[in-house]
């Protein structure tokens, strides 16, 4: 058995417009000073050029050997905005136009041509950085439709994932062909925001063997999901991990909705690690004995911690939760040798 790799971190709550988060040689010394070992790399404009990596090697080469001077390596790429404008449900548009070039904004059927050549752009690039698995979100055609009030119409939830499916079975397949997971971070916000939206997803792309999943326990806490038996569920389908806290603390006030206040008011709230209520032990643990070997990369996200202090106390909380797997086993002292007749002889076979 192999080791979970990391720590790594996700780049994109700190990329800036001031040095070091205006270029990805200045984040990645950045993360490598932390003692991080590798970096998740959102497909940002200010420090990656998608369309660049994904035609020429040598910006390629050159942006693993940047990490590669720095002490880190590139461990993914994320295109979880461009992956969010693949299904838009018209109620959200001028919200996420926010997320394309300004001269998309009032174009959905444009906007999502850009998305979806983002999205394949990004399997070619993650092919030339020599990567194997690839973040992104799923995009929301039902997301309005989450509560089941007024009714919804027979065949409706059908349809929708119908149609997520035609959008993405071409994705799909061009990352099978670069030979890239797509890794769906299953979120509230996305049409796969749990199990049984996953499993209706996968589904209707055939059981497509690039659908997969990046595994992120915070918003689990959120729904009031079991993480746990999540990973006992899906762990043949979990490509990437994102190690983020998040604790809840209901009231008679407001629960799991959030009654519409800011983050720190909310009683499910996103924390810096060892803050909030997810039991990583156990995570690791699964993981571990399931035999996922992927990247462990910190997402900082908090609603009272400066950033800074979050990043610092990643890498060596996520460094502390790696498990070096065993190659023994613990009773391998009591053992003996063993052949099939003796074994017969222990059974009371032989005449």
């Amino acid at each position: 058995m192999s080791a979970i790799q990391g720590p790594a971190i996700f780049l994109a709550q700190f990329v800036g417009e001031d040095a070091p988060f205006d270029s990805l040689e200045g984040m990645a010394k950045w993360a490598g000073s932390l003692g991080y070992k590798g970096i998740q790399v959102p497909t940002d404009p200010k420090i990656f050029d998608l369309e660049q990596a994904a035609n020429s090697q040598a910006y390629c080469d050159n942006a693993n050997a940047v990490c590669e001077r720095a002490g880190v390596v590139i461990t993914e790429l994320s295109t979880h905005l461009q992956g969010q404008l693949v299904a838009v449900h018209p109620a959200y548009d001028e919200l996420f136009d926010s997320f394309a070039p300004e001269h998309l904004h009032g174009n959905p059927k444009a906007r999502t041509e850009w998305a979806v050549q983002q999205l394949k752009w990004a399997a070619k690039a993650s092919q030339r950085l020599g990567l194997k698995a690839h973040a992104t979100f799923s995009g929301a055609l039902m997301w309005h439709l989450v509560y089941p009030w007024p009714q919804r119409p027979p065949g409706l939830v059908e349809a929708g994932f119908k149609e997520l499916a035609a959008r993405w079975k071409p994705i799909l397949d061009v990352f099978d062909d670069a030979g890239v997971d797509v890794c769906y971070e299953i979120h509230p916000g996305e049409d796969l925001h749990d199990g049984a939206t996953f499993e209706r997803f996968l589904k209707a792309v055939d059981d497509h063997p690039r659908a997969n999943i990046l595994f992120d326990p915070s918003h689990f806490v959120l729904q009031q999901l079991d993480y746990l038996d999540f990973i006992d569920r899906y762990h043949d389908r979990i490509k990437m991990f994102h190690v983020k806290d998040a604790e809840f603390n209901p009231s008679g006030r407001s629960g799991v909705y959030g009654g519409y206040e800011d983050w720190v008011d909310r009683p499910g709230r996103f924390r810096s690690l060892g803050d909030g209520q997810v039991d990583f032990k156990s995570i690791f643990s699964k993981l571990t004995q399931y035999g996922y070997t992927g990247w462990a990369v910190l997402e900082w996200e908090c609603c009272l911690k400066d950033p800074a202090q979050g990043a610092a106390e990643g890498a060596p909380f996520i460094q502390q939760h790696i498990i070096q797997p065993t190659s023994v086993a613990f009773d391998d002292f009591a053992g003996a040798r063993s052949s099939e007749s003796r074994n017969r002889r222990i059974l009371g076979l032989d005449e």
